[in-house]
């Protein structure tokens, strides 16, 4: 007896609520976010179905008295520091989640989900409140300045608020826990006796790492860094209370055009450019996962 085949139609229906997720909550929001950028904007803010590019011009030009257009590099320069704070992000929660996550996939069952439970314990507490607390940490008589006083260090130590270092230092804290689960997920999967038989081999504790241990887990690394570069990319709370507004990242220049200046199009424009940049690194990343996945099936 033969077996008819499914009908797809119950596998549509089934996606259905989710597609209609999606187009509510991401593709239409994202369409007018499209359009507006491509608006004008009112003459007391907002903006005015009035179709121009002048949004796009502005992020890399002015307009002169006369009414050409000079090279203005200061939103690039913000750009600039966004990428740059954001790679350096990555870059020490990885250094810093890798040895975090191999401790703890070395300790009983018990204890290891302690530890879990430790590292997404932040994430219960609002984001304003742990961004906040490193105010009272980097201040003039925070608990840093207090200790190096007390230890003879320094007599007289500057704030250390509002700064990149500042920044930096809130952007590791609040993405560092994105980083060290899809790593110690990786860590979970990887064959002990791989490592035994690398050691049987005569191969050194640092050898083990470099060959056998990093190699494998590397898509848990790639996906912790993608986790943390791409919110550091559109990050509101740690410029604006520890860089105090005055070092402009991508996430509060966006957050002041539609606030205190008004100015719709110019932010859509930038928000556009900005989840386009994030889109073509991940489509990227993706190509780059699809082609390896080829060349191993070849294999």
């Amino acid at each position: 007896m033969t077996r008819r085949p499914k009908s797809p139609g119950w596998n549509v229906l089934g996606l259905l609520p989710a597609q209609l997720i999606m187009l509510l909550t991401l593709i239409i929001p994202v369409g007018i976010i499209v359009v507006v950028s491509f608006s004008t904007r009112g003459p007391y803010g907002g903006f005015d179905f009035i179709f121009t590019t002048a949004p796009y011009k502005q992020i890399l030009f002015n307009e002169g008295w006369t009414g050409e257009l000079e090279f203005n590099p200061q939103y690039l320069i913000v750009v600039a520091r966004t990428v740059v704070l954001s790679l350096v992000t990555t870059a020490i929660c990885t250094l810093l989640s890798f040895p975090v996550a191999y401790f703890i996939s070395l300790q009983k069952a018990s204890v290891k989900m302690a530890l879990i439970y430790l590292v997404t314990l932040p994430f219960w507490v609002s984001m304003i409140v742990r961004v906040y607390s490193w105010i009272i940490i980097l201040g003039n008589d925070g608990v840093i300045a207090k200790a190096l006083r007390a230890l003879g260090l320094v007599d007289n130590m500057g704030s250390l608020l509002f700064t990149d270092t500042a920044m930096l230092v809130g952007l590791v804290y609040s993405y560092i826990p994105l980083m060290i689960l899809p790593v110690f997920a990786s860590i979970e999967k990887l064959d002990p006796a791989l490592v035994e038989a690398s050691h049987d081999l005569y191969g050194s504790r640092f050898t083990t790492l470099r060959r056998v241990i990093l190699p494998l887990c590397k898509p848990g690394m790639v996906a912790g860094a993608i986790l943390v570069f791409v919110p550091s990319l559109g990050a509101v709370l740690e410029p604006t209370l520890l860089g105090g507004g005055k070092t402009m990242m991508m996430g509060n220049l966006i957050q002041l055009q539609f606030g205190a200046a008004r100015n719709w199009p110019l932010g859509a424009a930038i928000s556009i450019v900005l989840m386009s940049a994030v889109l073509i690194f991940l489509m990227w990343r993706g190509l780059q996962a699809m082609r390896k996945d080829g060349r191993e099936g070849d294999a």
